[in-house]
């Protein structure tokens, strides 16, 4: 089980944003990684704004350049703001939150 008090770190970026000639959000997940987070989850959106105010959502047949792009993850306060200064340099248009959560089951799939 995640120690509390237990913190969700969520980043919004988009699907084009890269970072040293890679997707942003893989790079993201790779620096959450190796900061031990206990789990990341990427989302890709269907539709969404940023400060910008400019739409951004699936083009023709489902195909766009700049889908939105949620990248997830729960664990300890402290492991969640040092991830989240790990990656604030990487974050050029986008957000980064840190929020309460409270963690009521961390399934392993392991038999109890």
């Amino acid at each position: 089980m995640i120690e509390p008090p237990t913190k969700q770190l969520l980043v919004l970026i988009g699907q084009a944003d890269m970072w040293n000639e890679r997707p942003l959000y893989e790079a993201i997940v790779a620096a959450l990684a190796k900061e031990k987070l206990a789990g990341v989850s990427v989302l890709s959106g269907m539709m969404g704004y940023g400060a910008h105010r400019r739409i951004h959502r699936r083009g023709l047949f489902g195909v766009s350049d700049d889908k939105p792009v949620a990248i997830i993850a729960v664990d300890a306060e402290a492991r969640i703001r040092a991830a989240a200064e790990a990656i604030r340099p990487m974050v050029r248009q986008g957000l980064i939150a840190i929020s309460n959560v409270e963690v009521i089951l961390q399934a392993t799939g392991e038999v109890i």
